[in-house]
């Protein structure tokens, strides 16, 4: 079975916050990636590519909290982190704290497969992405005016805010962002954003899996903050006798409770299932600490898992057994 699932971020996302003309806007974002991978699948590409390919999209589209769509820190740039592992022999590349990367997670690919490293940090990450043909762009690429307005709430208020936090303030109706490639989300009315990481996880028709996530981390953040998205483990994992996993949420508490490989720990070492595993780590350990957010993830068999502990989690997934679907809100 082959097997794609993908995610935008899981927070405080209730029904009211969305219009129809912009949950509509947001659905047609996550078919536009899902289907994008999907279809790379049907055609016989790996696991690893079709996770890359389809964080890109979503790095390319500035309703999300990665690439374009980027967080601001407390000094007004962009600090990107993204990671991507492909499950056979768990080769990992990981890039955290870069600036100007047009898609991170191309980045974290080049760096698993053109070093001896996993994980490179700021400026020798670029250094190393400029040296094998990274694209990059100048700050105004990565600039949208409601992240900016979000940034300004977060510095007044003196906090450092999760990307998918509710808002400080009503939102603002003229704040549009601007339109990207493929569905048009010009010309609407948009709320202050509750969007967040994205990621995406996939069983190719081979067998293999792979994960892949990618993120601006917390509007405001300081002294190079970095996350889970970047580290093994902790926010992506991808392991052909397991699972593939991508988070979301309070990255702090993913560390901590090494979410990814902890529910491929149980899969492995219990044989639990990965709807069971999920389950156990996202609502028994995680939420009791006060660890908000969800996953997505796959098995060896294809089967998904989409859980979160929170309001909502932008989400979409299919599978070659005819299951698909894109929702938002606990269903």
């Amino acid at each position: 079975m082959i097997s794609l699932a993908l995610h935008g971020g899981a927070g405080t996302i209730p029904r009211h916050s969305l219009d129809a003309t912009q949950e509509a806007a947001y659905r047609a974002v996550l078919a536009h990636a899902r289907d994008l991978g999907y279809a790379l699948l049907v055609q016989g590409a790996s696991a690893l590519d079709v996770v890359e390919a389809t964080v890109r999209a979503l790095e390319d589209c500035p309703l999300f909290n990665a690439g374009r769509g980027a967080v601001f820190t407390h000094e007004g740039i962009h600090e990107l982190d993204a990671s991507l592992m492909r499950g056979a022999d768990r080769a990992t590349g990981a890039v955290a704290g870069v600036r100007g990367v047009v898609n991170p997670v191309s980045l974290a690919r080049l760096v698993m497969e053109q070093s001896e490293h996993v994980l490179l940090a700021g400026a020798g990450a670029e250094e190393f992405g400029r040296l094998h043909g990274a694209a990059f762009a100048e700050p105004a690429y990565f600039f949208v005016e409601h992240r900016h307005k979000q940034w300004i709430e977060a510095r007044t208020a003196g906090r450092v805010q999760l990307d998918h936090a509710a808002p400080l303030n009503e939102p603002d109706p003229t704040d549009v962002p601007p339109a990207i490639g493929g569905p048009s989300v010009g010309a609407i009315e948009w709320p202050n954003p509750r969007m967040g990481t994205v990621g995406a996880v996939a069983r190719d028709q081979f067998g293999g899996l792979a994960a892949a996530t990618s993120t601006g981390g917390m509007t405001n953040k300081r002294w190079g903050r970095v996350g889970d998205t970047p580290l093994p483990g902790a926010g992506t994992w991808a392991d052909d006798r397991t699972c593939a996993i991508s988070c979301t949420g309070h990255g702090e508490f993913f560390i901590r409770g090494v979410v990814a490989y902890d529910i491929a720990c149980l899969i492995e070492y219990k044989a639990v299932s990965l709807a069971e595993a999920c389950r156990i780590v996202l609502f028994e350990k995680l939420l009791p600490l006060g660890g908000e957010g969800g996953l997505v993830a796959v098995d060896a068999a294809g089967n998904i898992a989409l859980p979160f502990n929170s309001d909502g989690m932008y989400r979409a997934w299919r599978t070659s057994e005819g299951s698909e679907g894109i929702a938002i809100y606990k269903e």
